[in-house]
């Protein structure tokens, strides 16, 4: 029986056992390592795909393992050595890519390129999936900065449920005609998550959306990570370390309300 006037002590911690102090150790480096990995794995598939694609085109006597037998020396075919150069087949697509537009931005090479558009424009599928593509690629490589203006909130699938989006431009042409006069619509992109590259395109009139101060990279990591980056780790709640962007040509005036 204990004493009621003993002073109660509590018990001691107990020390980590060896498993722990391995769990925690391996822990620790999966979270190192894995990025790494996985950025590593990433970009080494890409360029194996990459090479793949391009040296299909490229005749066989000229791939990077042809040419090195041939410099060896090692015409037999038994005596011949297979070597799996990765990264030969970007390094051809870049300079491929580089003479294409070298030769394009001269003047035969626009009358080339204005005849081949005239002959795709009397195929009628062809014409469809050229002209699309083409718009595509001229908004996402244009070297004029066309680019998403600024991240936001916006009400959606219905009111009282928010997500993030990216504002892209004003409405233009035939859509800004047919909105209601007197409000502004800002095109909004709404990624998907974890995957940002597909979404919907939805018009919100500039009262329903709330601009936000995290930049395009942070909001785009809020996405990807289904909301567990935040732009400010260290108080989420706070605002976000970097400064907000700039808006392009003073379109859009709104500004984020104060937490």
């Amino acid at each position: 029986m204990s004493n009621p006037f003993e002073e109660e002590t509590s018990p001691p911690p107990r020390k980590s056992g060896v498993f722990a102090r391995l769990r925690a150790s391996f822990l620790t480096g999966l979270v190192v390592v894995a990025p790494v990995g996985l950025t590593a794995y990433v970009i080494w598939t890409v360029i194996g795909w990459v090479d793949g694609w391009v040296l299909t085109f490229v005749p066989q006597s000229y791939h990077p393992d042809a040419l090195i037998n041939r410099f060896l020396g090692y015409t037999d075919p038994g005596e011949r050595i297979h070597v799996n150069l990765r990264g030969a087949g970007v390094i051809i697509f870049l300079i491929f890519t580089i003479l294409v537009g070298w030769i394009a931005k001269g003047l035969v090479g626009r009358s080339l390129i204005r005849s081949a558009e005239r002959l795709v424009d009397r195929t009628p599928v062809v014409r469809s999936i050229y002209n699309g593509l083409k718009q595509i690629a001229e908004t996402v490589f244009s070297q004029s900065g066309t680019s998403f203006d600024r991240a936001c909130l916006v009400e959606y699938p219905r009111r009282g449920i928010w997500a993030v989006g990216f504002v892209s431009t004003v409405a233009k042409g035939e859509v800004m005609r047919r909105t209601p006069d007197g409000e502004v619509f800002l095109s909004v992109f709404l990624p998907t998550t974890p995957n940002p590259t597909s979404g919907f395109l939805l018009f919100f009139p500039e009262s329903d959306v709330i601009l936000l101060d995290m930049t395009i990279e942070d909001a785009a990591k809020l996405v990807i990570s289904a909301g567990l980056v935040y732009p400010n780790p260290k108080d989420p709640a706070g605002p976000p370390a970097p400064a907000p962007a700039p808006l392009r040509e003073g379109e859009l005036t709104q500004t984020s309300p104060s937490d």
